[in-house]
């Protein structure tokens, strides 16, 4: 998610790479990203930080607690933007007690291409300034929305979750079109296209999904009796279960 992030803002030219730096932990993700995205790699990143503008936290959310004091420090007088899942703002701001103002975010895996959509919660209204720093990250994954924080577990489970169960999908799809005769690798093709088909054409008319499922379902006909198999199943009450379990599992996690 740092790389399509950096990627994001770069392409967008809302900052040149030597506007932008990195670091990591013992690991080589920090010079394979500068060396990718032309970025300026810090192994030592605190001096840096007495000059930035903004930190983006984007590490695993097990490493939080290695970030030391003198980082924290640092980062005093900053905007801290955290994607780190399970991590509330009180804990960030606890560690980031002398920041600006903290923002917590929950991005989704289509932010990689700039498809995704990502919600976000500040500690405190944000400035016209840092508004401004969290529009241009934000926007660099796709679109955004601000939500209270109360309401992230909720997101998590639907957008930030949400492309696995499309992922799950097309794969039944697959799945079920071999089941019918078809060759597999015609399956998989003509499942992501018709759920791309479908995404775009739900985004792009305006309309809701069950007035868009309504128009192509014709009575008595082959869409019907698929829908009626849905239904027999519990189709929706499955997604609600879904959901609720993620729900409560980021719930869970924010607790750890």
């Amino acid at each position: 998610m740092a790389s399509a992030i950096i990627r994001g803002l770069l392409d967008k030219e809302h900052y040149t790479p030597g506007e932008i730096a990195c670091t990591c932990g013992d690991d080589p993700t920090g010079p394979s990203l500068a060396e990718a995205t032309g970025i300026q790699y810090l192994p030592d990143i605190i001096p840096a930080l007495y000059q930035a503008e903004a930190v983006v936290l984007a590490c695993k959310p097990q490493q939080f607690a290695a970030i030391s004091s003198q980082l924290a420090d640092a980062a005093g007088g900053k905007l801290i933007l955290s994607i780190l899942a399970g991590t509330p703002l009180v804990r960030l701001g606890e560690k980031f007690n002398r920041a600006r103002n903290i923002v917590r975010t929950m991005p989704n895996t289509p932010g990689q291409i700039g498809a995704g959509v990502t919600a976000f919660a500040p500690l405190r209204e944000l400035s016209e300034k840092d508004s401004l720093l969290v529009e241009n990250v934000l926007s660099s994954l796709g679109n955004f929305h601000e939500v209270d924080e109360t309401d992230l577990d909720a997101v998590t489970a639907l957008s930030g979750s949400g492309p696995a169960y499309v992922f799950e999908f097309a794969a039944a799809l697959r799945e079920a079109g071999v089941h019918c005769g078809l060759d597999e690798g015609l399956a998989e093709a003509l499942a992501i296209d018709t759920l791309l088909g479908a995404a775009m054409l739900l985004a792009d008319s305006g309309e809701r999904p069950e007035d868009l499922r309504d128009a192509v379902t014709s009575p008595g006909g082959t869409t019907a009796a698929a829908l009626q198999v849905f239904s027999d199943g519990g189709f929706r009450n499955l997604i609600d279960q879904a959901l609720a379990a993620a729900k409560a599992r980021s719930l869970e996690l924010a607790k750890d």
